[in-house]
């Protein structure tokens, strides 16, 4: 939904150039979009991860339980759902973009954007003069 709305397209507005196999096309605000394959993207390095996530998954767990999300696989330890992300960060590590890869819960999505926002003082950067994608995983889990 989140990258549906960046999409999105205004009468007189001009429409952003084609993506390149080495530059994606730029979203209406101008941000390039993540490559279409996020497997060679950098892994972003979070500090702190499981005391900085904790407690997450109480949300997603309503979610799946009011049946706004199917995408949730079950466990021998309970119920668990993961979430790929590709996140911009720029060269001073600033957050300018997340974008969840879309697995048909928008609510889930846009809530572990969220989550990644709430942490960005914890996320390490690789000192780079530009801006860069990254690629993390969320994995929300709770008990039977």
């Amino acid at each position: 939904m989140i990258a549906a709305l960046l999409l999105l397209q205004t009468a007189g507005q001009p429409v952003p150039p084609p993506a390149t196999p080495t530059m994606p096309a730029p979203a209406a605000s101008g941000i390039a979009l993540p490559p279409q394959d996020w497997s060679d993207l950098p892994i972003l390095r979070i500090r702190k991860r499981a005391s900085t996530l904790a407690n997450t998954s109480a949300y997603v767990h309503g979610e799946v339980m009011a049946g706004r999300c199917a995408k949730a696989t079950r466990t021998p330890q309970g119920w668990t759902l993961t979430l790929d992300l590709a996140v911009l960060l720029s060269a001073d590590g600033r957050v300018r973009r997340v974008t969840p890869r879309a697995i048909d819960c928008p609510t889930v999505e846009q809530y572990a954007a969220g989550v990644i926002l709430g942490v960005r003082d914890s996320i390490d950067v690789i000192d780079t003069n530009a801006n860069t994608w990254y690629r993390t995983s969320l994995t929300f889990a709770w008990g039977a």
